[in-house]
């Protein structure tokens, strides 16, 4: 693995860790606590494995799915903003909707749906720049 998928990696992570933290544990952790779906005792380590995982794979799958020419830097941030945010949103707010319990699924849909914008929105780009190739 050269620079660019570690500085990808890093694209992702550096933000993604602090913005989750202070938006769910933080900033609206009075909203998750009345949707009565958080545990006690968050397990923060699980969370932060979590992200490392998902930036190992979107690193790994960025050159390979958007270009990485430096003319295209915008242009593949938007389109992996569009395809790593939908299959985020695939996989953390529809599932957690569908399977847990919860006062509001509405609210929590809108909630997570506006973290996942957010999220994609600083990382996506942090990620073109980190995969742009000098030619």
């Amino acid at each position: 693995m050269g620079k660019a998928f570690w500085l990808g990696f890093a694209a992702y992570l550096l933000p993604t860790f602090p913005l989750g933290y202070v938006w769910h544990l933080k900033t609206f952790a009075p909203v998750y606590h009345r949707l009565d779906m958080y545990r006690a005792d968050v397990i923060i380590p699980l969370g932060l494995a979590s992200m490392v995982i998902q930036g190992l794979i979107f690193s790994f799958a960025y050159p390979r799915l958007f270009s990485t020419a430096p003319a295209d830097t915008w242009r593949s941030a938007g389109a992996a903003f569009i395809v790593f945010g939908l299959l985020a949103f695939s996989f953390v707010v529809l599932p957690v909707a569908a399977k847990y319990r919860m006062t509001s699924v509405l609210d929590f849909m809108a909630l997570e749906t506006a973290f996942t914008l957010l999220q994609f929105a600083v990382v996506a780009p942090l990620m073109a720049l980190a995969h742009r190739q000098a030619l």
